[in-house]
This record gives structure tokens, C-alpha cells and sequence, in this order.
């Protein structure tokens, strides 16, 4: 039976740990030219109907490195619950590819897309998760600090797919998270109540980030919420994290962005040359964590 990835809950704690430790043996593989081919002959089919960077070369690079192939898919290139229904394209496309990876609007799509496939769906993004998004930023963490179980984590801005994976982390990854969010855009409450022993929702950003080892923000306005931009802006604008902010949480804190970042916006003009910034590191290991995930449902489906 296949093993899908839609939220990092369809993983154990043990399980999750292991892929990151892969995606570390991965890196310095590739690093070194060792890596080997251990994709050859499988291919990636690649449903796109969000617009993507990072995720697509990282997924396409990534199977490509260890031997294998990757189909991109654009929205015009495909009937994913427009025209064919989405239970009858997953049952085509899983029977000609290996393994598939959607990025789409709703997440009910992609758990119907997961239900009717035969080989392994991941979640690229929905409008709900980014769960591979959180495979890096854990990965970026263990390198830089080693286990973040017992650790505090504070998001700030909005209660978006990234907040919500970072609630699934807290859970899975046994941190705290204090976030940090404007009245009417916090995270799902459901999902908060389910983890009201690791998660607390305020609205002061400095209160979030007090004694804080990992400060984590993303874009005010997500992908389909353009026409919001500039309402958000005045709404958000206390949510800016800036080096002042950073000062007032742990001495060795790092900050995180999933990208692409809005510079002046959730984030000061000057807060990605900071030190503390572990951004860069953080986009590599989108690469070299999904390399490692693939590799997991592959073995395990």
C-alpha cells in the first residue's frame, strides 16, 4: 500500500527523524559526488496549479541528482478537479509514474488525489500545509543546533500553511511554539486546541519571541490573497521581525524564512544579512530533505 506525505502527522516521530538524518547523509553525498543513483528509472510526475521556485527545482533537481526523472505539469497541462474528476487522474497518472507530488489550492484536493493513487502523493503546498517546507527547516536546525525537542519556537504574522506545519512540528518534533498573529488570522483553532500543550497564541510578537531559539516568519499576503496585499500591510505591520526583535529573544537564536521574502514587508530591510539569518541554508535543504523523503516512500510503499 502506498505511503503518502500530505501533512507530517503520515509520518512518525521516529520516522520523520530518519528521513532528516537521510537528508543530511544526502547532502554531504552530494557534496562530495557519492551520492549514487538510487532513483534510476523512476519517475517524479510534478502537478503544479500554484505557481512555484524552490519547490520545482528542488523537486526536479533532486531526481535528477540520484538518477531519476522529473515530469513538470503546469496547470494548462493538466485537469486536476477541472473537466476529468480528480479521483480519475490520479488513478491514470499513478499507474504510469512512480511517485507524484502535487501543489495545489485546497487540501481536500490532494487528499482525494492521495486516496484514488496506487504510488506515493506528496504535499508541495496546499492552502492548509507545507510539510516539506518543515522537513528543512527541522534539518536546518539539527545542523546548526542539534535536537529541538524541549526548544522554543515563535512564529510571527500570519496563521497561514506555515503556521499550521509548525503546530503539526510542535506536535512531532516535541518543541514549544508561541505564536505570534493579529487578531482574525490565527491558525485554525481546532488545530491549535489539539495541541494547546505545545502551542500558545498571542498577539504581542515580543512576548512570542521571549527566550525564543528559533524565530520563523513568512509572507503577510499568501499565494491567491494579491487582492489583500495592502489591506494586510497596515494590519501587519507590528509583525515585522527586524534585528531589534531578534534581540529580545535567546542569545542563540536563528531565524527562518520559507521565501520568497518581502523585504520591508514581514521582514526589515536588512534582517536576511544578519548572522543569525540561517535562510540560505534553509532553501538548500528543501533540495536534500525531499531527495530524502522520495527516497523513504519509495522503500516503504
Amino acid at each position: 500500500m502506498a505511503r503518502h506525505f500530505l501533512t507530517l502527522l503520515d509520518l512518525s516521530p521516529a520516522e520523520l527523524q530518519q528521513v532528516i538524518a537521510r537528508a543530511i547523509e544526502l547532502k554531504a553525498q552530494h557534496r562530495e559526488g557519492s551520492a549514487g543513483e538510487p532513483f534510476r528509472n523512476k519517475v517524479l510526475g510534478m502537478i503544479f496549479e500554484k505557481s512555484s521556485t524552490r519547490t520545482r527545482v528542488s523537486f526536479e533537481a533532486g531526481m535528477a541528482q540520484l538518477g531519476g526523472h522529473a515530469m513538470f505539469l503546469a496547470p494548462r497541462d493538466t485537469q486536476l478537479g477541472r473537466g476529468e474528476p480528480i479521483e480519475d487522474s490520479a488513478r491514470v497518472m499513478s499507474r504510469m509514474v512512480d511517485i507524484i507530488m502535487v501543489r495545489t489550492y485546497e487540501h481536500e484536493k490532494i487528499e482525494r488525489f492521495a486516496q484514488y493513487s496506487c504510488v506515493p502523493v506528496i504535499n508541495a503546498l496546499t492552502d492548509s500545509f507545507h510539510p516539506c517546507q518543515l522537513l528543512a527547516d527541522m534539518q536546518t536546525w539539527i545542523e546548526q543546533r542539534g535536537d529541538i525537542q524541549g526548544k522554543k519556537v515563535a512564529w510571527i504574522g500570519d496563521g497561514n500553511n506555515m503556521c499550521q506545519s509548525y503546530i503539526n512540528a510542535a506536535c512531532q518534533f516535541d518543541f514549544n511554539l508561541s505564536i505570534a498573529c493579529p487578531a482574525g488570522f490565527t491558525p485554525d483553532a481546532q488545530l491549535v486546541a489539539d495541541n494547546a500543550e505545545r502551542v500558545t497564541v498571542l498577539e504581542d510578537p515580543r512576548e512570542a519571541v521571549a527566550n525564543a531559539q528559533v524565530v520563523v516568519t513568512d509572507v503577510w499576503a499568501s499565494m491567491g490573497q494579491e487582492d489583500e496585499q495592502q489591506d494586510r500591510k497596515s494590519v501587519f505591520q507590528p509583525y515585522q521581525v527586524t534585528r531589534e526583535l531578534l534581540d529580545a529573544a535567546a542569545d542563540d537564536v536563528i531565524f527562518m524564512h520559507c521565501l520568497p521574502a518581502h523585504r520591508g514587508e514581514e521582514i526589515s530591510e536588512d534582517l536576511l544579512d544578519d548572522p543569525r539569518s540561517v535562510i540560505w541554508e534553509e532553501a538548500e535543504n528543501r533540495l536534500h530533505a525531499q531527495k530524502a523523503l522520495m527516497e523513504f516512500l519509495l522503500q516503504t510503499s
